[in-house]
């Protein structure tokens, strides 16, 4: 196993310069830090930070407190939180409030005397969920309260890019099946489909829900949403989009013959339907690796420290659950009886007898 010491050895300096060039490089010599970084890469060196942070008095920890860990979507950013935690040398506790208010307060009442900091995602009660944390540092992942830090994806491009592509095929009927009635990225979902229907002039918007952000979610709306008569619908996640269109099915109705359908997040389960998903796509595990080292970076200190909200962009991936809508079928001539006026006069049969 390479050590500091190795590290000094090779680049010719003390055990201490090399701990400052790779802990608080601004305090060494360019020339010294780049001859120190070098060699540590070269050795194959990675600096115990855990063993650091210890030593200044912090835990070494961070906390991630999720809604619903059986979500792909929660999953995902908890997988990208734990990878860069692990990076940065500092561990993580994981804690499933499974979509209780009261339960996501405690979790965080706990785990503050235990950490440096805490990450929100998508909290139910931000407001006494914030105050459980006493001070400590605390970033929110897909939520936004002003003065404190958050990383957040563009879901109002997300929801035009997706009103613009539904437009485009020819629906002029767009449904939503919104998600829990606290969601903010619901809120904000619901906000860029109105702004987007009223920019583009032409496309009418029925908003449903709330319903739960999972498969029996889809169950449940996917009735409202044929009743709607609308031609397309977007779903809250794509978890919701599975249960409609297994709904839709059992109806006998066709994805997208008789309706398109697309989903939000691009969860693992988007490619796994029959047709596959149109989805809007962000990074989750990026979501979570931002959050971890809005935490774990200081801002002036360390290179690529963020500072501020960070607005992660969103991307349409478009697969083969949506389509043109089917043209209106033809109606039919109604049936008529004809009257004596308008009745073509009927041929006299000839028979032998006549003259």
């Amino acid at each position: 196993m390479v050590t500091v010491h190795d590290v000094a050895r090779a680049a010719g300096v003390s055990i201490s310069t090399v701990s400052r060039a790779l802990t608080d490089p601004q305090r060494v010599a360019v020339a010294t830090r780049d001859r120190v970084t070098s060699a540590a890469r070269e050795l194959g060196y990675r600096p115990n930070r855990a063993a650091s942070v210890l030593r200044a008095g912090r835990s070494g920890a961070l906390g991630l407190v999720v809604p619903d860990l059986a979500n792909p979507y929660f999953a995902a950013i908890a997988k990208g939180a734990q990878a860069q935690a692990r990076e940065r040398g500092v561990g993580l506790f994981v804690v499933d409030s499974d979509e209780d208010p009261e339960l996501e307060t405690e979790a965080v009442s706990g785990l503050a005397p235990q950490t440096d900091g805490i990450i929100l995602c998508s909290p139910r009660a931000v407001e006494r969920t914030v105050e459980a944390l006493e001070g400590r540092p605390v970033v929110l992942v897909n939520h936004h309260v002003d003065g404190l830090p958050s990383v957040v994806a563009d879901h109002e491009a997300g929801m035009l890019r997706t009103l613009e592509h539904l437009r485009a095929l020819g629906h002029a009927k767009v449904a939503y099946v919104g998600g829990p009635a606290r969601s903010w990225s619901d809120s904000r979902r619901r906000a860029g489909l109105r702004a987007a229907a009223a920019r583009l002039g032409d496309v009418e918007l029925v908003e449903l829900g709330p319903h739960r952000p999972q498969v029996a979610g889809g169950h449940a709306a996917a009735d409202l949403v044929v009743a709607t008569r609308a031609t397309a619908v977007v779903t809250f996640n794509d978890l919701v989009a599975a249960g409609l269109v297994e709904r839709l099915r059992v109806r006998g109705l066709d994805v997208p013959g008789d309706l398109s359908v697309v989903g939000c997040d691009d969860a693992y389960v988007a490619e796994l339907l029959a047709p596959p998903l149109t989805t809007l796509r962000t990074d989750l595990r990026d979501s979570g690796r931002v959050a971890v080292d809005r935490l774990v970076l200081r801002p002036g200190k360390d290179d690529g420290a963020l500072q501020g909200d960070v607005t992660l962009p969103v991307e349409l991936v478009v697969r083969g659950s949506t389509a043109p809508p089917r043209a209106a079928a033809r109606p039919r001539r109604p049936l008529t009886t004809p009257t004596d006026t308008d009745a073509p006069p009927r041929r006299r049969r000839r028979t032998t007898e006549e003259p």
